[in-house]
């Protein structure tokens, strides 16, 4: 890179106290000089709860800071408030959920976007279990999240490690789904208009960030929900354009999967952890077919808030040293 690039690293938080250990790991993040670095916090609670600790932190951390209050407990609300206040070349999706970062994961990140020339990169997040979380899901490693090749291309992709590029014409103007906002899902959605218009996405597999399981998410139910949603998600745009006879075709193609993962799932009753990652595969695959079907996402997330402007405050912090 021969010129000056700007960064923005989008976080969107509700109520989540362990931002503060994500805003820390970035603090230790490897700029280089022609780096310009600026961290968004878009806060979706109906009230600006994470205010006062953004602020606290500020002073102590060596990039600029731009605080985002956009209150409809809707993850899409603040997904795009982040896409809207962000004036880089790049920005970079980041959870709030204790996510942390090493320190070469920026540099990481940059050199498959430079060498690729991808609209979007997504890096792969590692789960950090607990010690009392079941031992099947710490051995199986059901939370970490990777892409998915299909035919050697990257179809659709997540939000919570993902670089976009925001010059890019498929990602200028894209925002995230606001009906999608609090059943989950948005990012799927996303990413896969984003494919379906010609975009083109990229893997950095040396970029991770690691994201602590809380523990109400350590647990075989919040996995089947999890897998359920995904499965509604995917059917529902798989079905888009699709004749009657197309989408019958694939609803039993769907159905057929669900029986296989069944049956698999019976032959290796002994084993909890393959019973359950079979189980939660044909629960993905029913998912798929009520997807299909035209049924909506399950709502998973978000209080009944009334939905306002969002207001960004900027807060001065600290530059890289040139």
């Amino acid at each position: 890179m021969n010129r000056a690039v700007r960064i923005d690293i989008g976080i969107c938080t509700f109520r989540r106290p362990q931002l503060e250990q994500t805003l820390r790991s970035l603090a230790e993040l490897q700029v280089p000089p022609q780096i310009g670095l600026r961290v968004i916090v878009a806060d979706n609670d109906s009230a600006p709860s994470a205010r006062a600790l953004v602020y606290a932190l500020a002073a102590g951390l060596p990039f600029e800071m731009l605080y985002v209050h956009c209150p409809a407990s809707n993850i899409s609300l603040a997904r795009n408030a982040c896409l809207e206040a962000a004036n880089g070349d790049f920005l970079i999706f980041m959870d709030d959920d204790q996510e942390i970062v090493s320190s070469d994961w920026l540099t990481e990140f940059l050199s498959v976007a430079n060498a690729t020339g991808a609209d979007a990169v997504l890096a792969p997040v590692l789960a950090i279990y607990d010690a009392a979380a079941p031992r099947w899901m710490r051995e199986g490693d059901f939370h970490s999240t990777y892409p998915t090749l299909v035919d050697g291309a990257i179809r659709t992709g997540y939000s919570g490690n993902t670089l976009l590029r925001l010059a890019s014409p498929v990602v200028a103007g894209r925002r995230f789904s606001l009906p999608l906002g609090r059943s989950g899902g948005e990012d799927t959605d996303y990413f896969t208009r984003l494919y379906r218009a010609g975009g083109r996405i990229a893997y950095a597999p040396d970029a991770p960030a690691r994201e602590q399981v809380p523990a109400h998410r350590a647990s075989f139910s919040w996995l089947a929900m999890r897998r359920f949603r995904s499965g509604q998600t995917h059917g529902r745009l798989a079905a888009e354009g699709r004749s009657l006879p197309a989408l019958a075709r694939e609803s039993l193609l769907a159905l057929a999967k669900a029986g296989y993962c069944l049956g698999s799932a019976l032959l290796s009753i002994a084993s909890t952890g393959s019973r359950n990652r079979h189980i939660l595969r044909g629960i993905l695959h029913v998912g798929v077919i009520v997807g299909m079907l035209g049924v909506r996402e399950i709502q998973q997330y978000g209080d009944d808030v009334v939905a306002e402007e969002p207001m960004e405050a900027p807060i001065e912090g600290k530059r890289h040293a040139a």
